[in-house]
């Protein structure tokens, strides 16, 4: 058993492997075989005596729930037999968006998502949570996976795994399939409920209702639409359609249909590419309503931006960071807008991201007298630095991962694609107005053309807004280049042996740095968890997270970086650049050199 564990990556973001039978990553049979049953029996014995000792509770109810991989039902079906064998009340609700279950999770103990995100069709995995709505933060995960390793390394571990699954009552599983709908049916209400909240930024049903309200006659005053290219993700079976509609948006989709994957399932450019194309389509046919659109992945947390330039009279795509910097820029303009109406006191506002998040945020961010405070790559990590900041005293309304797009807003703790359009649709809509007493509540745009210091106008667009933002040249996370096949297990000791060819490298070029590209100094930094550590003098210490170096101008100002980690989630190691202004030239000299030394240093 201990070498079947092996195969499966365990981390804070979750559990995943291929589960296809075949073991190829593209095989989109249902079928898992039975050595992943077994694992999966263990992952569910694991968790169910985690959440037991953690809650106190001798029945804590979880909520259980799928995306549409092939493989889910599978998956969904040997965990259920063991809930039902150890009496632990399960609420199946079926294919589900992850922000769905996450946001009903919080009305019951737990919850235990089955899903591989973006990862190819074979993959599939786990996610564990509790009633907070997020999922399990690092330290206890860690100690969630160290349990099920040691069950996996028992000697009778598949044994008793068959044992636990065949003994489970078939009528008992029959009862959770045949409740699936009504707990679907709540899911679903309680998500809707949750996203009210989120986009408003209040639990008031009245103050809710005003910003709806103004949205829906903005929306249909202007004849605002949206299409979605579903494809095939849980976020079919969600509440996307009927919430835009209530809004007064237009809504238009593609490969609408549960499981019908019809591309890449990772929402980067090469696969976003499709909704533009239906959007250049419907312009086409005449509905030049559609100014906005996106593409969810499997499990429909993350929805990266599709937008309609006028100026070129094309669909243009954004990438993941411009996407996550826009929706820093109006999440931050919305608070103050918010704090200006109700005529409230200052706020002492952050950012919270991981570590390859452009720089760019660090300006937007400044504008709004918001600090930007780093963690490693993944969710858990962003959110539990977000809730650490929180502590001491900061408002940390957006957090996220800008080298993935993925946008979190708070009280959410998990990405949701809803968040990200809402948060433009407010930067559109929410315009200059006269308060009762007679004051000027500003637009939110406005807001940050007079913070940025550039003109506004009344007649804006999308287009427009972009042309403000601050000039970055960022690697694409999902670029071929970005990402490296690295031999050597160990990622500390790997970086090791780059720092000495890195120094070495550095001491010979930095003359040409200085005159071709105003490159005069470097600071290294690593992230751990929540934890940045500046000034880093032993590459090495970065462990298993993130590295990164970041260089400086005469005036010490950082104008580029380079970065690096090993993925949790995949058995790949990620690299990047970014770089202050249009200058593709520097980002790519700077990431030819950084994967030059690192391959370099893997063969050592």
């Amino acid at each position: 058993m201990q070498s079947m564990e092996h195969n499966m990556i365990l981390s804070a973001s979750g559990w995943r492997k291929i589960f296809a039978e075949s073991g190829n990553e593209e095989d989109s049979t249902t079928e898992i075989g039975d050595e992943n049953s077994a694992l999966v029996a263990i992952a569910a014995n694991t968790y169910i005596d985690y959440i037991t000792k953690k809650t106190g509770l001798e029945q804590p109810v979880i909520v259980m729930g799928i995306d549409t991989r092939p493989t889910g039902p599978a998956i969904a079906d040997v965990m259920m037999r063991v809930f039902a064998q150890r009496n632990i009340p399960v609420q199946y609700i079926g294919i589900t968006a992850a922000p769905e279950i996450m946001a009903y999770s919080k009305t019951q103990s737990g919850f235990v998502y089955i899903s591989a995100s973006h990862n190819p069709i074979g993959h599939n995995g786990i996610k564990f949570g509790l009633g907070d709505g997020g999922v399990l933060p690092a330290d206890e995960a860690a100690l969630l996976a160290d349990d099920f390793r040691m069950r996996c390394a028992s000697d009778d571990a598949y044994e008793n795994a068959v044992r636990m699954v065949l003994s489970a009552s078939n009528e008992d599983t029959d009862w959770l399939y045949a409740e699936c709908m009504a707990y679907k049916k709540a899911a679903t209400a309680e998500y809707h409920k949750f996203a009210r909240e989120t986009i408003a930024n209040t639990k008031s049903f009245v103050q809710q209702n005003s910003l709806f309200s103004q949205i829906r006659q903005k929306a249909k005053s202007s004849s605002i639409g949206i299409v979605v290219d579903m494809n095939g993700s849980a976020r079919t079976l969600s509440i996307d359609k009927s919430f835009f509609e209530e809004c007064g948006i237009n809504y238009y989709s593609i490969n609408d249909q549960p499981g019908q994957i019809a591309h890449g399932i990772i929402p980067e450019p090469e696969n976003l590419v499709h909704c533009a194309r239906e959007m250049e389509k419907l312009h086409a046919e005449g509905h030049n309503d559609v100014i906005l659109g996106y593409m969810p992945d499997c499990d429909g947390d993350r929805g990266n931006i599709v937008f309609w330039n006028e100026k070129s009279e094309k669909a243009e795509v954004l990438n993941a960071q411009e996407v996550f910097a826009l929706s820093v820029l109006a999440e931050l303009s919305f608070c103050e807008y918010i704090r200006d109406i109700n005529n409230g006191a200052q706020i002492k506002y952050a950012v919270a991201i991981n570590c390859p998040t452009s720089m760019r945020i660090n300006e937007i961010a400044d504008k709004f007298g918001a600090k930007v405070y780093r963690a490693e790559v993944g969710e858990a990590n962003v959110v539990n630095l977000a809730r650490a900041l929180r502590s001491n005293g900061y408002t940390v309304r957006i957090l996220g991962e800008g080298s993935n797009g993925g946008t979190i807003v708070h009280p959410a703790a998990v990405r949701d694609p809803l968040n990200t359009v809402f948060a433009i649709i407010k930067l559109l809509m929410l315009r200059d107005q006269v308060m009762p007493d007679g004051r000027i509540c500003k637009g939110m745009f406005r807001r940050w053309c007079e913070a940025n210091n550039c003109e506004y106008k009344d007649n804006f667009t999308i287009s427009d807004i972009l042309e403000t933002f601050p000039v970055y040249t960022t690697t694409g996370v999902s670029e071929d280049r970005a990402v490296l096949k690295i031999n050597t297990k160990n990622h500390s000791e790997l970086k090791k042996k780059f720092q000495p060819r890195f120094e070495a490298s550095w001491k010979k070029n930095l003359s040409a740095f200085k005159q071709r590209y105003g490159i005069y100094s470097y600071d290294v930094v690593s992230t751990n968890g929540i934890k940045e550590t500046t000034g880093l003098t032993d590459f090495s210490l970065s462990g298993s997270g993130g590295l990164k170096i970041i260089f400086k101008n005469e005036a010490n100002q950082p104008v580029a970086f380079i970065w690096m980690r090993g993925s949790g989630t995949e058995p790949v190691f990620r690299v990047m650049c970014d770089v202050k202004g249009d200058n593709k030239k520097l980002e790519k000299l700077l990431l030819e050199w950084e994967t030059r030394m690192l391959l370099c240093a893997d063969k050592d």
